[in-house]
């Protein structure tokens, strides 16, 4: 490679002197300048080509600060009970979430570990699972917990202290940390959670609309995500998860009954109407302490309730 370029360097180096004793002493100021600038373009050393490779500045050696994750495992194909396993993760090599350390354990330790995980933003509500006790999402709990100013709680919360990761509370298990989420969807269908009216659109319509201030009934139940850890973290919806509809389906159906665009908020009130379906919410409101997005189903039901009781 830098032999052609000095080849072909040589040879317009040439061509440019020769041009320019041709043209004797009749070139213009501007024009002897900008050979002159050319000729030393082509005339730059190899030398200053070359990419320099920089030797970068050691790293000190740095104290291991070794995480312990005591996480749930059961695998159906192997008959054998469910047990805990323990795996130890370096925080210095890890990033700063849970979902981090998870992904480590799986890709470094024991490629067998199983859960959901989609978009790390705390968007898709996959990664729902029982962190220390508390449903949450892992891409959003943070390994060590952190002060208000942002800093790290490292007097309260050591990084030796074991963590301990479960599936959702009271749902059937598919494998390890993937809990069956089959009854919480099939309970969301049954609200028919899509838009209705009675007439459809006109011709040339492109949009329902509405106005910003019944847009803004919406805020605080459409940023739902469905992660389930609201339901999961509902003593009723433990014992009554076949019949209740538990407060993530409750608060979207309360979304659709005071969406104004929609024409059958009575027909939605009227299949709430029902001792299961709604009054098994006793507002204990740990839907509300735990939600990942900081939203208030249990403010929801009580609205659903409140229309019901004005008819």
């Amino acid at each position: 490679m830098l032999g052609c370029f000095n080849s072909i360097r040589q040879s317009s180096v040439a061509a440019v002197t020769a041009a320019a004793a041709r043209s004797g002493g009749q070139q213009s100021n501007a024009s002897s300048s900008a050979t002159t600038t050319l000729l030393r373009a082509l005339s730059t050393s190899t030398e200053s080509l070359k990419v320099k490779t920089t030797t970068p500045p050691p790293v000190p050696n740095q104290e291991e600060r070794i995480k312990y994750f005591k996480i749930y495992r059961w695998d159906p194909d192997h008959r054998q009970k469910p047990y805990l396993s323990t795996y130890p993760v370096d925080l210095n090599d890890c990033g700063p979430m849970v979902l981090d350390a998870l992904i480590k354990i799986k890709s470094e330790q024991d490629p067998t570990l199983t859960f959901r995980r989609s978009c790390r933003e705390g968007i898709c509500g996959s990664c729902a699972m029982n962190i220390n006790g508390r449903n949450t999402l892992a891409c959003l709990c943070y390994i060590e917990p952190k002060d208000e100013d942002g800093g790290n709680k490292a007097k309260k919360s050591s990084s030796s202290d074991v963590m301990k990761i479960y599936p959702l509370p009271h749902m059937y298990v598919v494998k390890d940390l993937v809990p069956d989420m089959g009854n919480f969807y099939e309970q969301y269908r049954s609200i028919e959670p899509w838009l209705q009216t009675k007439d459809g659109k006109a011709e040339g319509q492109a949009e329902f609309l509405q106005t910003r201030e019944d847009r803004a009934k919406l805020d605080g139940m459409y940023e739902c995500i469905l992660c389930a850890c609201c339901s999961t973290a509902c003593p009723s919806y433990w014992w009554n998860a076949d019949k209740y509809l538990g407060p993530a389906v409750l608060m979207q159906a309360y979304r659709w009954i005071e969406d104004s665009r929609d024409d059958y908020k009575d027909k939605r009130l009227a299949e709430l109407d029902d001792a299961f379906k709604l009054y098994r919410c006793h507002t204990i409101m740990n839907c509300t302490k735990v939600c990942p997005k900081h939203l208030n189903p249990g403010r929801a039901i009580a609205h659903i309730k409140k229309k019901l009781a004005e008819k």
